[in-house]
């Protein structure tokens, strides 16, 4: 059934890298008891391949537990140097106690809104009580996981490499290894899944899923179709995610004959069954080859398996709809959303502005954009982004920048990325000096190190330099460009050649709005 409205239609990549001691009293020391409770563990499961927990719960209208209460209070701490151990000691010398299960779910639920550094934080006053609360190696793999993502992968690995044998078992390795995948680290998570594969540790589809996530984003598409004939050979039965990364392995390879014999051979498998993910995936191969009859289809098969309260399925959906030129549908599914929760995330607003731009309903994506501002305090700049780009690319240079403008008198913080599309329609309209001007407020932004320009800009600015026999300005573009270290990126070099001094720079497509769903999803979902 079709998700039907109630109300009416309407229109750290930089970071300062701390080695984290085992034996060390600050800031993310792991403590590990002699004895452990489960001698028969399971895996943990932080594989990159589980994207969502279906059902996931709508705090909006759950009881506001004591729990929650905690967890409320500590991520809304702002100030960096003060711990949440602070807020907890105060707690305990008020006279409450926790339970583990309390302290479990806090940390989980900061793990879910990204405040991995809380997490950890919780974690270290736990250790400080390990008799207490009996640190298991579920802690201890959950504590290396939270590790690579505040400090880095290397420093999870000193942590690993230091703890005591009976600490090292399957979930342990296997949160390793994820921090390796994650961190594209090929070498590395080979070798710690050879190791475990020595171990005799129990060949299982989450552990198999995020060796087949990292092929996919190595685009070693072949590594994953080995992977599955391994599963199969070992008769090891693929899960759904398993399916979902073969599938978008194949829709990669541009096969979509081969995705459809996939879908066959899941729809056959009686132990898994198609979830929203695998018909959102489907649903992006077909629009990517054209073939929207049949991407329609995936789309409407997708909304039928959205349940409990999970917001991020009606997102996709609006997206997809977007994608497939179908402007009633997305105002639908708004509807019921909005219907449906009382909040609505940014991620969601999004969605909807974005669907209309491709749409061309410029009108309905300016007046959700009114409405966003009246329910968040300051401008979001992905939102922002939005809207300035179909300005700058449809000749509006004006109004874009009065939106920035707006923004920034709103309290709202503009990024690289919205410095760069301002500097697009300075290049438009050959305003190469304006266009150098807004790349050095990019490059100036606070978190702009994993910034760089898009090829297709520099190509322009370099195209006009040489018409017009600029060679200032292309200096100025060339000390931009080493500033944020593209000659030192082979892959952006590889595009950027330098001859005789001078660059040269093949064109770049546009960028594309019918990204693929699931290995975006893969790519970033450590949760």
């Amino acid at each position: 059934m079709l998700l039907q409205s109630t109300t009416p239609h309407s229109p750290f990549h930089h970071h300062h890298r701390r080695h984290v001691s085992l034996s060390s009293p600050l800031p993310y020391s792991l403590s590990f008891p002699s004895g452990f409770r489960n001698k028969n563990p399971t895996i943990v499961r932080c594989s990159i391949s589980q994207v969502h927990s279906y059902g996931t719960v709508d705090y909006e209208r759950t009881k506001w537990t004591k729990w929650f209460r905690i967890c409320k209070s500590i991520s809304l701490m702002n100030d960096p140097t003060i711990s949440a151990a602070s807020l907890l000691n105060e707690y305990e010398k008020a006279g409450k106690r926790f339970t583990k299960w309390e302290l479990h779910r806090i940390i989980k639920q900061l793990r879910r809104i990204r405040r991995f550094k809380r997490a950890l934080e919780v974690y270290e006053w736990m250790n400080n009580r390990a008799e207490m609360f009996g640190i298991t190696t579920s802690d201890t793999a959950i504590q290396l996981d939270l590790i690579a993502k505040v400090c880095g992968t290397l420093d999870a690995e000193d942590c690993f490499l230091k703890l005591p044998d009976t600490s090292k078992d399957q979930r342990t390795y296997a949160a390793l290894l994820n921090a390796y995948v994650r961190a594209k680290m090929r070498a590395k998570a080979e070798s710690i899944y050879a190791q475990m594969m020595i171990k005799g540790y129990h060949l299982n589809p989450p552990q198999v899923n995020v060796m087949m996530t990292l092929y996919m984003n190595l685009e070693e598409y072949d590594k994953v179709d080995l992977l599955v004939s391994e599963m199969r050979q070992k008769n090891v039965s693929l899960d759904t995610y398993s399916y979902n990364i073969w599938l978008s392995s194949c829709g990669a390879q541009g096969s979509i004959e081969k995705v459809e014999q996939v879908f066959e051979q899941m729809e056959q498998d009686s132990t898994v069954n198609p979830n929203w993910i695998t018909f959102g995936a489907m649903a992006s191969l077909y629009i990517r080859v054209g073939q929207f009859e049949k991407a329609e289809e995936c789309i409407k098969k997708l909304e039928s398996r959205i349940t409990g309260q999970d917001r991020i399925p009606y997102h996709h959906v609006i997206s997809l709809y977007g994608s497939v030129g179908k402007r009633e549908e997305v105002y639908r599914v708004w509807n019921v959303f909005k219907s449906m929760f009382p909040k609505i995330p940014m991620m969601a607003y999004h969605a909807v502005i974005s669907s209309l731009i491709r749409l061309g309903d410029i009108d309905g994506a300016e007046q959700l954009y009114s409405e966003w501002l009246s329910v968040r305090p300051t401008n979001n700049p992905r939102i922002v982004n939005l809207l300035m780009t179909y300005y700058t690319r449809n000749g509006l240079l004006v109004k874009a920048e009065a939106l920035l403008d707006q923004m920034v008198e709103s309290g709202g913080k503009p990024n690289s990325g919205t410095w760069e599309i301002l500097a697009e329609g300075h290049i438009r309209e050959e305003k190469v000096s304006e266009a150098l001007s807004c790349l050095k407020e990019a490059v100036s932004v606070r978190g702009s190190q994993n910034w760089k320009p898009r090829l297709v800009n520099v190509s322009s600015i370099l195209s006009i330099c040489e018409q017009n026999d600029d060679l200032q300005s292309k200096d100025v573009l060339m000390g931009l460009l080493s500033q944020v270290g593209c000659f030192e990126d082979e892959a952006y070099k590889s595009y950027v050649p330098l001859t005789d001094g001078v660059a040269t720079v093949p064109d770049e497509d546009e960028d594309s709005y019918g990204e693929e769903i699931l290995l975006n999803q893969l790519q970033g979902s450590f949760q």
